[in-house]
């Protein structure tokens, strides 16, 4: 089982060693090539604009949608899960996603990087506990379709209810950093998912 993240921009390192600690093989997605050769992606946090626009660079745009509509597993994490929504608030006009998941989605909704901060966050069917969760101008989900399920909401401080994490079939976002922590539970569930969805292939 191969994992790719998208390397274009974001913490692309921090991904690579989660999901080598997770038990996945990893590696960096740049070009088409590379993205045939790995069974599922990570999309890293970093700054969606200047994602969007490379991935239309460097030709990948349609190609991820394609292998997304086919049902390859996609993790999205902060500027990853603003990539995969199918609807963006407060996006650039000409800003574009993978639109796989139905949700809308908020641009630093949280506010600026100054007002970075840390919340526990309780994630349906991951054990141990609400997960201590990084947000860095960071998004959160205003609206999920009927085939999304909210799979995680912060339990406390001025944010507490609002949706953070979402699962749509083979799809998952989360617009914290669970790859800064050094808790890999986020990770080892997409590992699992990527698992699942190749039993079923």
């Amino acid at each position: 089982m191969t994992i790719g993240v998208l390397a274009l921009q974001g913490d692309v390192r921090e991904h690579l060693n989660a999901l080598t600690d997770s038990g996945a093989q990893a590696r960096p997605v740049r070009r088409t090539e590379e993205l045939d050769a790995v069974d599922a992606l990570v999309i890293p946090g970093g700054e969606s604009t200047t994602m969007s626009n490379l991935a239309v660079s460097f030709g990948l745009l349609d190609p991820i949608r394609k292998r997304i509509a086919d049902g390859m597993p996609v993790y999205g994490s902060c500027a990853g899960m603003i990539m995969l929504a199918t609807t963006v608030l407060d996006g650039r006009a000409d800003q574009e996603s993978f639109a796989g998941i139905e949700m809308t989605v908020r641009r630093n909704a949280f506010g600026r990087q100054v007002d970075s901060f840390e919340a526990p966050v309780a994630i349906d069917g991951i054990a141990g506990g609400d997960f201590h969760a990084v947000f860095i101008r960071a998004p959160w989900v205003e609206e999920i379709g009927p085939a999304a399920r909210a799979l995680g909401r912060v339990t406390a401080g001025p944010a507490a209810g609002r949706i953070v994490a979402v699962q749509q079939g083979n799809l998952l976002a989360t617009a914290f950093h669970p790859e800064l922590t050094g808790d890999l539970r986020v990770h080892r569930h997409f590992v699992q998912m990527v698992s699942s969805a190749a039993d079923d292939r």
